[in-house]
């Protein structure tokens, strides 16, 4: 039966006392109740393993942290995911939160394949404003990452394909993804309903154009050469023309 399926979600965390609450209680008050959480804290200097630990006796032993100095949000993942025992992980961070019925939603998709990754819509906040919904599909992933807080992955699909490749910063979820949608055995599967909420924050334009390299790079890994320069013209037409509208917008709102 599907209810016998554990479940483990992580958390990366570095100094996220401001948001991990929410955090936090979207897990324990999850419908879906066979949940393992874990908490992986890169030696937060805030009150966030405070706070952490004021919600450990609520999970009642389903409960795992560590605090310890990492080498990225990466690192934390994979520090995470070997901790895990679930049969599906899932990974939400500090600044996100679930959907109350998400695990419910996810499990009752899941087909019948050992490897899978299961996902679904993303609610888009700007501090505690809702202002859109993502609702990428698998079939867009070439040019656009699945929304990565909503993703569940089987176990099976660690064990075979590996984990996060930690040298890249920001886009290692989105090369795992492209990683796993090459291999014929990986089930994709869409649900059609918001599985979590994303706190968006302020991107400045250096950050972003390293976000952009690294994409770049990203996309070298998976596809041929020729292929690769065409995507990066398009990609940075794309962008140019976001950037000039949020340069106009901005403009218009000063």
């Amino acid at each position: 039966m599907k209810c016998n399926i554990r479940v483990s979600v992580i958390t990366p965390v570095y100094n996220g006392a401001e948001h991990i609450r929410d955090t936090i209680e979207s897990v324990l008050g999850q419908t879906y109740k066979n949940i393992e959480y874990i908490v992986v804290d890169g030696g937060s200097t805030d009150r966030t393993m405070e706070i952490v630990k004021e919600y450990e006796p609520l999970f009642q032993g389903r409960m795992k942290y560590v605090s310890e100095k990492d080498q990225g949000i990466y690192n934390a993942m994979n520090k995470g995911i070997r901790m895990s025992v679930g049969q599906l992980i899932g990974i939400i961070n500090s600044d996100d939160y679930y959907d109350r019925n998400a695990v419910q939603n996810i499990v009752d998709n899941m087909g019948n394949a050992e490897y899978q990754v299961v996902y679904g819509y993303l609610g888009m906040l700007k501090g505690n404003r809702y202002y859109g919904l993502s609702k990428k599909a698998h079939n867009g992933l070439e040019t656009a990452m699945l929304p990565h807080p909503t993703c569940f992955v089987t176990r099976g699909v660690y064990q075979k394909y590996g984990l996060y490749l930690e040298w890249f910063k920001a886009s290692a979820d989105y090369e795992l993804m492209l990683r796993l949608r090459s291999k014929k055995d990986v089930a994709f599967i869409q649900v059609k309903t918001v599985i979590a909420y994303f706190r968006a924050g302020g991107i400045s334009s250096g950050a972003r154009c390293y976000l952009e390299g690294e994409i770049a790079r990203v996309m070298h890994r998976i596809i041929t050469p020729w292929e690769f320069g065409r995507r990066i013209l398009c990609f940075i037409k794309k962008r140019s023309l976001e950037w000039l509208l949020d340069d106009k917008r901005t403009a218009q709102q000063t």
